[in-house]
Order: structure tokens, then sequence, then C-alpha cells
């Protein structure tokens, strides 16, 4: 048996995408469970839309989501000598012909078609003229006239086209570029890619490309076309529904473990599993698990999964993830230490590192921002005595499970809840009511930035 081949082929003209960074999971979990190969090709013969910068942004979110490739990247605009050379094996074949139609006269010819209630497709006109080169000319493939054209999709089933309804495909532009579909086949052939996982959107193009492969004699390789990644009015998933590129979602706080288990499971199952690291994944995926039906892609299922693997994050670990939140903002860094005892108070707290870096943010301010709404409720002139009481009694370190104590008596000294007594002064310490445990809060701040607190909020 051959080894397995699959490739992700991205086009540099913007940042990868949720439903392409799919894509390229689902060919690197295939050629991974085979112990295969997966090739990355950055496909940009489309010259005025790609970019370095695009590029550069597309490895940097494959890296980030640690789906590897094998070799170093491959650039389709360095291989465009390869396909003309496969065009030209095709044209001294037969089996395509130069076209001099030009844009006005087929758009007529179209028009025409479509009034008399026939296809827009090209009428042939060239086809057995023996034309040569010549300005704004292009090359067609000749394509069967008849018969059909199919494949076994490994996801789909069976794929049957009308070679009728397929008209004679340019490979060639006039501006001596080849096409997309030509591109395309000649670089899969070349690489031996045994299996193509692909977006459902080029299943048109499909037929087309097995017509090519077989003229240049190549077996085709298998097909599994993937669906669409819709957003929750059910139609395709795009900008207006939120962030849809890769990078965005690390932006945003999302781990890379928990976007990838997420877009996995978008489509994909394994039983009843819902968690899966990458390793797991690759031991357990098959495409016949793919399912049919479009994704629909939920924010809140992300949300759940990212808050699971931050909770399976160790402190220290966490600290270095939501420090580069936290440093723009000029902050001083504690030590190693003292920085995982602050994650360890905040780390179920949060369903991103934003959010975490936004929950643990009073302890690195010099004071905590208050929270007007809640000053205004609780300063009452009781709590305010309350709070120089705890003034007084904070001016020492508390040992371990201390402070709990010390609260129950001043609750039931002052008459009130232990939640009540409580409340002025994590307002002091956190400049707002809902917080981690003010034991821990205390024990991390300090006896000096306790009375400083209190005494500015005072």
């Amino acid at each position: 048996m051959s080894e397995t081949i699959t490739r992700f082929a991205p086009s540099p003209t913007g940042h990868l995408h949720v439903g392409g960074a799919r894509t390229a999971l689902f060919n690197w979990l295939l050629a991974r469970q085979k112990g295969g190969r997966f090739v990355l090709r950055i496909e940009d013969t489309d010259a005025q839309r790609s970019s370095d910068e695009f590029t550069r942004a597309i490895l940097s979110a494959m890296t980030w989501l640690k789906l590897d490739w094998d070799g170093e990247p491959v650039y389709q605009s360095q291989r465009l000598p390869l396909h003309r050379e496969y065009i030209d094996k095709l044209l001294s074949e037969g089996q395509a012909y130069w076209c001099h139609c030009q844009a006005a006269d087929l758009e007529e010819r179209r028009r025409k078609a479509l009034a008399a209630g026939g296809k827009p497709k090209y009428d042939g006109l060239c086809r057995d003229k023996n034309l040569g080169p010549a300005p704004g000319a292009v090359v067609r493939f000749r394509g069967p006239e008849g018969g059909e054209t199919g494949w076994n999709d490994l996801i789909k089933g069976s794929v049957v086209f009308d070679n009728r309804e397929l008209d004679d495909l340019i490979i060639l532009r006039s501006d001596g570029l080849p096409t997309y579909n030509m591109a395309v086949v000649v670089d899969d052939v070349a690489m031996n890619i045994t299996h193509i996982v692909r977006g459902d959107d080029h299943v048109n193009n499909t037929p087309r490309q097995i017509q090519l492969y077989r003229a240049l004699g190549a077996p085709a390789p298998y097909f599994a076309h993937v669906p669409m990644i819709l957003g929750a009015d059910k139609t395709r998933l795009s900008k207006r529904h939120g962030a849809t590129s890769v990078m965005a979602y690390k932006d945003m706080g999302y781990l890379p473990q928990a976007l990838i288990n997420y877009l996995a499971r978008l489509g994909w199952s394994h039983g009843d599993q819902e968690i899966f690291s990458l390793d797991e994944m690759k031991q357990v995926f098959d495409l016949s698990h793919v399912g049919r039906s479009a994704g629909v892609f939920n924010p809140e299922k992300l949300n759940w999964l990212n808050s699971h693997y931050l909770k399976e994050t160790p402190p220290d670990e966490l600290a270095e993830l939501v420090w580069p939140y936290l440093e723009p903002k000029g902050y001083a860094r504690p030590d190693g230490a003292a920085m995982a005892k602050i994650m360890l108070t905040v780390h179920e707290r949060g369903k991103t590192l934003t959010e975490l870096a936004e929950k643990a943010e009073f302890y690195f301010q010099d004071l905590p921002t208050l929270d007007t709404k809640d000053a205004a409720k609780i300063l009452t002139p009781e709590n305010k005595a309350l709070l120089r009481e705890w003034m007084e009694v904070l001016r020492r370190p508390l040992g371990g499970g201390e402070f709990e104590a010390l609260l129950r008596r001043v609750a039931e000294e002052k008459g009130v809840k232990p939640g009540a007594a409580a409340q002025p002064l994590r307002l002091a310490m956190t400049g707002r009511t809902a917080s981690p445990g003010l034991d821990d809060i205390l024990s991390i701040l300090g006896p000096e930035k306790i009375r400083k607190r209190i005494e500015a909020l005072l």
C-alpha cells in the first residue's frame, strides 16, 4: 500500500480562518493517523491578491495550532514552469487546444444560449480549428462530450456529474498563468498526493480535476469533501457572526488546544467523547465519522472547552500565558511563585486568557479600579467604621485559615452575616464585590498593601 500523503493548500490572500484550519486539521489527522506525510503548499499564483504578510500569518497560525507539516512549505508560484510543461503535454497530445474567442463575444454567445433555453457554457467554437498561440488567446482542456465523471467521496459517498454539463475548461489564461484547476492537479500529481480533504465548495471542481488526472495518465487521489461551517443563522460563517480568523481567537485569549478540539468536533465524532488532545485524535480519527451535514459554530461550546483547558493548565504555565495580556499595561511582574499563586485564585473564574487577566488585574494595580456603583451601596457609615476595624486587625500577616476565624468573630460582634462583614473589605482590596476568596487575596497582597487600599477607599 502506498504512503498516505495529504496536503493543505491555502491561498495567502487573507488570514487563516477557522474553516481553513479545520480542513488543515483533518488533513493533518489523516496523515498522522496513517503514519504518512502532511504537506503545506502555499497557492500564491494570484500575484495581485497574495502577500508575504498573509503567508507569514498563515504559517504562524499553523504553528500556533501545532499542525506541523513535513518538509519545507511549497510555493506554487515557484512551480509555474512545471505547470506549463504539463499544459504543453496536453496540447501536443490533442487533449487541449488554443482558443481565440474574446470575452465580449463569449458573453454574447452565452446570453443567446440562455435566451434559447440552453446552458451558458462554452460552445466549442475553437475546439477543432487547430489554432496556435495569439495575443489574448487561452488554452482550453478538451473535455469528454458525453458520459459521466464520478467518484466515491470518502464523506459524501457516490457523486456523479453528467459530462454534458461541463464545458471545456480554460487551463492557461491569456496572461500565461495556469488556472486554479490545472495548477492544483499538476502539483498534486507531482507531489504524489493520495488524499484530498477540502471544503464541499470544491465539489464542482472535482469532476474537472478528475478528467485532468485521466488526461495526464495519473491516478486520481481519494477525495473527501467536508461540509461548510455555518453561523447561528445557518448561513456560511462570516465576519458578521464574529471572529473568523484563527489568530483573532488567539488574541481573544483562546488556547490552541481548545480551538483544535472544538474544530475537530465540529463535524466529526468518536462516540460520546467531547474532549480530545491532538494525540488522542490522531489515534482514533476516521473520515467515515465526519458528518455530511454542515456544522453550526457555537461560541458557547468553544468557551466551555476553553474554560476546561484553562482549569487543566498548571498555574506556572498559566502565568506565562496570561502575562502578555497584562504586560502592555505597564504592571511590574511578580516573581514566579507569586504569579502562580495569583493564577490559582482566578483560573476557574474566566473562559479566556483575557478574562483571567481582567479578573487578576486588581493584584497588579497600585490601587484597584473602583466600581462606583458598588461603592455607593456599600460605603455606609457602619461599613466605614468596619473598614477602620479591619485596618487595625490586619496589620500583621495572617496564617492559613486565620482570616476565616477572624471574619466569623467580627461578623458575630457586629451581628451580621460573614458575607456582609467581608464586603467592604473585598471592595477595598479589589474595587468590586465579586472576587476570589479574601483569604487568598489578603495573603498575596500583604499588610502594607491592605492598609494602603483601605485608607484609599475611606
